[in-house]
């Protein structure tokens, strides 16, 4: 019988212990929540990936070949082109140069671009496509009605 109530005793002992130790644990009184005084750090989200040539033409593709009615082989021109100034483009944001000297460097690229274009494609679609880039790819435009306000 001596053994049974020091057993038991013991064990509620324990028992206790544990649930006190749970209450008290980090700080944690009666299970209210404190905060800490230093600010936990965040990690910053992953940088997005940066898109291929290929990708950041596949996305103007639709737009273009909508707006413009090319036929598949036009297709496959302007798509070849635009996949390869792209590309050179992209190198040249690489490379980080002055920007005076950057803006030439797109100002030629472009005027090769253009030049390329124009021997693909039959002049009145070349010169939509003029029209499309200029319009930043925003497909066909849509007339703005002007509201009139009545003097009262």
């Amino acid at each position: 019988m001596k053994k049974q109530v020091k057993f038991t005793t013991l064990l509620l002992l324990l028992l206790g212990t544990q649930i006190i130790s749970a209450q008290f644990r980090n700080n944690n009184r009666f299970g209210r929540q404190q905060r800490t005084a230093i600010p936990q750090a965040q990690t910053p989200p992953p940088e997005p990936e940066a898109k291929t040539a290929d990708e950041l033409v596949d996305e103007q593709m639709p737009k273009i070949t909508e707006t413009l009615e090319l036929d598949p082989f036009e297709e496959a021109v302007v798509r070849a082109t635009l996949v390869k100034y792209v590309q050179k483009r992209l190198e040249l944001q690489i490379l980080k140069l002055e920007p005076k000297k950057m803006k030439e460097e797109y100002d030629k690229l472009a005027e090769l671009q253009k030049e390329e274009l124009r021997a693909g494609l039959p002049e009145d679609k070349y010169l939509a496509y003029i029209d499309l880039e200029e319009r930043r790819f925003q497909g066909k435009r849509k007339k703005k009605k002007k509201k009139k306000k009545n003097k009262e």
